[in-house]
């Protein structure tokens, strides 16, 4: 399986509901650094996984619907908890979905999977791995 991986980040504020989140349950910010990871079996005939800028393209323009956001005031995550885990899952289905309606060209057409990153320190992070 071959594969390359880009990488952002992004700022953004929010709280948690639930005991098990302690002192976060309060309005707190929090920075990731998001990678983004294309495979695929077989390289295209440029032998190449996906072309990285605009793997680079997409990933930014998904990462920047959320930059800079409360994410408690985000109509699409009313009465969620927006953790890692869960934002992982927000930005591989975003990116899948620019995926799907061509952002990165016809060599993506033979992606077969991807895998979202959130890093939230150099010692935790969390992931998210969909088929395309």
């Amino acid at each position: 399986m071959f594969s390359i991986t880009v990488r952002d980040h992004i700022m953004i504020a929010h709280s948690f509901r639930g005991e098990v989140f302690g002192p976060a349950q309060r309005l707190h910010g929090a920075t990731f650094l998001v990678d983004a990871t294309f495979r695929r079996e077989q390289l295209d005939d440029d032998n190449i996984v996906v072309d990285i800028g605009l793997a680079t393209q997409e990933l930014g323009a998904v990462v920047s619907e959320l930059n800079y956001r409360n994410l408690d005031n985000e109509p699409d995550f009313a009465g969620v908890n927006t953790s890692t885990e869960f934002l992982a899952k927000v930005v591989a289905d975003r990116l899948a979905e620019r995926i799907e309606k061509g952002g990165l060209g016809e060599g993506a057409k033979g992606l077969s999977g991807l895998t979202v990153t959130l890093h939230e320190s150099h010692v935790a992070w969390a992931s998210y791995e969909r088929a395309l």
